[in-house]
């Protein structure tokens, strides 16, 4: 039977050109999530013009150079990873404790970002552990690979201490200020694990402070108290502040999450919630309440969390996962739930916003699927556009054995037509 699904699209590779240097890339009879179907001219980095099937080609003005047919694709802004380990990521088979040998740390930090960016997520986020047995190791590693995957992929970084009080806060907070002055781009690390908590935020207020950086905080949020001292503390501070995982807020009455989450709206604070499981550096149990926040007018955004570490083995580090979770398991709709991991997660990490419109990022992943409902459900098949280029491809073929059924209804069906 032929095959009356669209196949992937092609393209040819090349390393990777600044977006001065780069060829237009027309992508050709894309569905948005509203319906239309468009063509999407890229250019510069940028998008250049959006415009119904078929006009663009036609357009004498521009040149088109490479043309990308994604008939049958659902076109997005990229998803962003607000919430990454990359320094622990893939050792959940190691034997042992976690190596932060750099070179080890490298590679993970390597190999789970490139992972992540064939699931479509063009930025991230990445919680560094500094000081005790990392130093300042793990950290120079996953600076070295964001070096490694410019033009691929924006990889930041949040330096994590352990304890920032006390006598040992003292060598905790001295590691934190080398960390920023080696290139950690945000401050964090979990208070909720030091003897001091109220005062380990302080430290890292005054650290974010000093340097002009935003602040990304690991906390399980189960103490509203403490919580509500923190969004005092954090209320006014430019570029930002981020909790997460938040999971204990769900646990809390009704009536005092409600309290504390209106708290957080009114001090800014964004929360970044973690669907598919939790991370090592906060507890794990269950997923903050997202509608309550968002209700709060809290912005929420969705991250990944641990990948295939001892915090979560079979995590995957797909975004689009995250937002399936949030419709199916939170109530959100297949719309809000895709915001969560795509235009919230980027402004959490105080990126430019991308809407499919001209003038925008061209920061785009398109997938399989009539619509936005489907390219969450199979979400197999996947285009990964990185500052108006191509940069990751994953190809989904399934293929049944011959069957009356799929002859006579005239169903769809991928592959050569042959048995199995």
């Amino acid at each position: 039977m032929p095959d009356s699904q669209p196949q992937p699209p092609s393209h040819s590779w090349s390393s990777p050109p600044g977006p001065a240097d780069q060829a237009p890339l027309l992508l050709c009879g894309a569905r948005l999530s509203d319906g239309r179907t468009v063509d999407v001219r890229l250019g510069g980095g940028r998008i250049e013009a959006v415009g119904t099937a078929g006009s663009l080609a036609a357009d004498g003005t521009r040149a088109c150079g490479t043309r990308i047919d994604l008939g049958g694709y659902v076109l997005l802004p990229a998803p962003a990873e607000p919430h990454a380990h990359a320094d622990t990521a893939l050792s959940a088979d190691d034997c042992g404790p976690v190596s932060y040998d750099p070179q080890d740390v490298q590679r993970r930090a390597t190999e789970a970002a490139l992972l992540q960016l064939g699931h479509g997520a063009t930025a991230l986020r990445a919680h560094v552990r500094v000081g005790d047995m990392a130093g300042l190791g793990a950290l120079t590693a996953v600076l070295r690979t964001a070096r490694s995957l410019r033009g691929l992929a924006e990889l930041t970084t949040v330096a994590m201490p352990r304890v920032l009080t006390g006598t040992a806060g003292a060598d905790g907070l001295a590691v934190l200020r080398d960390a920023v002055k080696m290139g950690a781009t945000a401050v964090g690390g979990c208070p909720d694990l030091d003897p001091d908590p109220t005062g380990y935020v302080e430290a890292v207020l005054e650290v974010a402070a000093e340097h002009g950086c935003p602040v990304d905080l690991h906390t399980d949020a189960a103490d509203p108290a403490r919580l509500a001292r923190f969004a005092a503390m954090a209320g006014g501070l430019r570029p930002g502040v981020t909790l997460g995982p938040c999971g204990g807020l769900a646990r809390l009455p009704a009536e005092v999450a409600g309290r504390t989450a209106d708290r957080l709206a009114a001090a800014g604070v964004t929360v970044v919630c973690l669907p598919q499981g939790g991370c090592g550096a906060a507890d794990g149990r269950g997923a903050a309440p997202v509608r309550l926040l968002r209700s709060a007018g809290v912005r929420v955004a969705a991250g990944s969390g641990a990948l295939r570490d001892v915090s979560n083995p079979v995590g995957r580090g797909d975004p689009l996962e995250a937002a399936y979770l949030l419709a199916s398991c939170h109530g959100l709709s297949a719309g809000d739930a895709y915001a969560a991991v795509s235009t919230s997660a980027r402004a959490a990490q105080g990126l430019p916003e991308v809407r499919v419109e001209a003038g925008f990022p061209a920061e785009l992943l398109a997938v399989r699927g009539e619509g936005l409902s489907e390219a969450l459900a199979p979400a197999y098949s996947r285009v990964v556009v990185h500052g108006g280029r191509v940069v990751a491809r994953t190809s989904a073929v399934r293929e049944y054995c011959g069957s009356a059924a799929t002859g006579e209804l005239g169903l769809p069906r991928q592959g050569r037509g042959e048995t199995p």
